[in-house]
Parts: structure tokens; C-alpha cells; sequence
């Protein structure tokens, strides 16, 4: 498969650079794989679409304020992104700008100079903080991670938006975006349609927005997350399978942790799991996801869902009806 089979050219202005006040007033496109059918709604009438008594598998991770601003000695500045947290809780990989002009063990000062990091690995890019499990003090001069494509700088008000409402478990540096068309209340009404809730973990790396950059896709090395269910979950959905009970995955994270515990057995740990299209998928019948970059593993996925061809012909109609794409811009329900 050619990574040109999975580009499409999309108007800038059709990238949403802010989200919507109310979050289920989103515009939903209900993709029908069998038939082909496409129509269109808003997430509110979700209900309307969904498996009767089916069960939604959100993810539960959290996203941290993983853009510091900080400054140097010499009163320089310098951006660092966290990535992922040592096992000592005092280092991080990260990414930073300018690296060229820093020193080994220079130290860069946060907060009005009461925290610093000094730069300990230049390859991989590793900082020490002075204090253990940083992440406890993001809140306070830490911003939020907004991807590359919203071309402004993070709002008080992305504290709330860029997260979903059921976010619990601190780790992501990127929103699992098809979860923020949720709302408590309409948690709530599903639940009461005896929809089944159900929540996992992967926190979403930075590498997520990683362009496929190989002419064959199957030569693309994915990147590694890290995800957790509990054995009831796993169990529970197991049971929702022997008993044709449908499951949607709200997302692609969620999908590839089922599809990874479907694999392996394995409850937690790292997947790097790459979906693209001819994957036979063993635990999920329904899908819940934003619009995605094109020539992205993202977009790969959603093709190995509901076929290339189809996903094309329903993005052509998202564009055409202006649709709002990406991170804070409208879903699709495949079903």
C-alpha cells in the first residue's frame, strides 16, 4: 500500500482553531460500512445511532500541561515539551528549543526561577528537574499542548476544552480527541438507554502527529504508548462479544487498546500496534473518531474500518458541507 493512496488535500480554513462553546453540538457524520450510506446529525442525537444496548469504551487519560516556557542563565528563552516521565520521577524526555545553544547540565529556570531542569542527555534530549513528579506543580506554569496545526497559542479556556470530561488519569501530551464531543449529561442519558460505559487508558504520545514518511506504509515503525484496562473491563467486554453485543470505541486510542489486549493477553503495558487497512478487527464493531491528517497512521485506521474508498467519499462530503476537521473540529460515527 502507497502512502500517496491515503492523502487528500484539505482547505486550511476548514482546520478549527478554537472548539465550540457547548462540546455536543458538534456536527456527526453516521458512516454505514454495509450499506455505504452517509448522513449527517449533531453529537447530541448520538443515541440515535448507536447499537441498541451497546457498550462505548472511552479513554480515560488525562492531558497534562506539557509546554513549559522557560528561561536561561543568560536570560534566554527556551521551550521544553515533556514527553515521557523516567521511572525515577525527577526526568523527562523531552523536546527543546533551541537545543543548539544550550550547554550539558546548563540548567533552565520555570516559575519564576523556584524550579529548573538541567539538560542531562543531549541525544535523547533528557532534563532533570530539582523536585520529584513535576507533574503535581504543571498546573501552575505549565500550558497546554496544543497541536501544531491550531496556529495560536493555548487560552485559559483550553484548560477545559482540550480535555475530556471523564479525563482521570494524568499522562497524555495530546487529547483523545473523539471524546471531546462528550458531555457528562449525555454520558448520563446513554447510560440510562442501558448503554454500557466502559473505560481504558493510553496516553497519547507527541509522536502521534509523527507524518508517515516511507512510500509503503507497512514499512512505517509506529511508536510506543502506554495503556492499561482492568481485568473486569477486559472481561466484561469479552462477555459483550459471546453475548453479540456491539462495541464502539470512542477513538482511535481506545481501539488500539482493545485491539492490542485482543492480540496479547496483556492488560498493561506498551503498544506500538499499527492499523492500516486489511487488519481483521477482533473487538471492535463500531467506531467514534474526529477527522484526521492525511497520510497519518490515524487516517490509516479509520481506512482499515470502513475501507479506504468509503472513508474517502465521506471526508470528500465532510469538506464539501465544511465540516470542521481535526483536534477541535467535528466526528464521525462508523458504524
Amino acid at each position: 500500500m502507497k502512502l500517496k493512496d491515503f492523502d487528500y488535500s484539505l482547505p486550511q480554513e476548514l482546520i478549527a482553531q478554537y472548539p465550540l462553546e457547548k462540546r455536543d453540538q458538534a456536527r456527526l457524520m453516521i458512516v454505514e460500512r454495509t450499506t455505504g450510506k452517509i448522513s449527517h446529525d449533531i453529537f447530541s442525537n448520538l443515541k440515535c445511532y448507536l447499537p441498541a444496548s451497546g457498550t462505548l469504551v472511552l479513554n480515560d487519560s488525562k492531558v497534562i500541561p506539557a509546554r513549559l516556557f522557560g528561561r536561561r542563565q543568560t536570560g534566554g528563552k527556551v521551550e521544553v515539551f515533556l514527553l515521557n516521565k523516567l521511572p525515577d520521577g525527577y526526568c523527562y524526555e523531552t523536546m527543546i528549543r533551541p537545543l543548539g545553544k544550550l550547554h550539558l547540565n546548563e540548567k533552565i529556570f520555570f516559575n519564576g526561577g523556584s524550579i529548573y531542569a538541567e539538560l542531562k542527555d543531549f541525544k535523547k534530549k533528557i532534563v532533570r528537574f530539582n523536585t520529584k513528579n513535576i507533574a503535581s506543580r504543571l498546573k501552575e506554569f505549565g500550558h497546554m499542548p496544543l497541536p501544531p496545526y491550531i496556529k495560536r497559542a493555548d487560552e485559559p479556556m483550553d484548560q477545559d476544552y482540550y480535555q475530556t470530561v471523564y479525563a482521570k488519569k494524568a499522562g497524555s501530551v495530546a487529547a483523545p480527541t473523539a471524546g471531546l464531543h462528550f458531555t457528562k449529561s449525555l454520558l448520563n442519558k446513554l447510560k440510562k438507554e442501558n448503554h454500557n460505559i466502559q473505560k481504558v487508558t493510553l496516553h497519547v504520545n507527541y509522536a502521534t502527529f509523527k507524518p508517515v514518511e516511507v512510500e509503503n506504509i507497512i514499512d512505517h515503525k509506529m511508536h510506543n504508548e502506554n495503556y492499561s484496562l482492568s481485568k473486569s473491563v477486559f472481561e466484561s467486554l469479552k462477555r459483550d462479544r459471546v453475548q453479540g453485543k456491539k462495541i464502539i470505541t470512542v477513538g482511535t486510542t481506545s481501539c488500539r487498546v482493545l485491539e492490542t489486549a485482543a492480540q496479547n493477553g496483556k492488560l498493561t503495558g506498551e503498544t506500538n500496534i499499527f492499523i492500516y487497512p486489511g487488519y481483521s478487527f477482533k473487538m471492535t464493531d463500531g467506531l467514534i473518531t474526529n477527522f484526521h491528517l492525511p497520510r497519518s497512521t490515524l487516517f490509516m485506521l479509520a481506512c482499515a474500518f470502513a475501507s479506504r474508498d468509503l472513508m474517502m467519499k465521506s471526508y470528500e462530503e465532510a469538506m464539501s458541507r465544511k465540516y470542521r476537521f481535526y483536534s477541535y473540529g467535528d466526528c464521525m460515527l462508523i458504524i
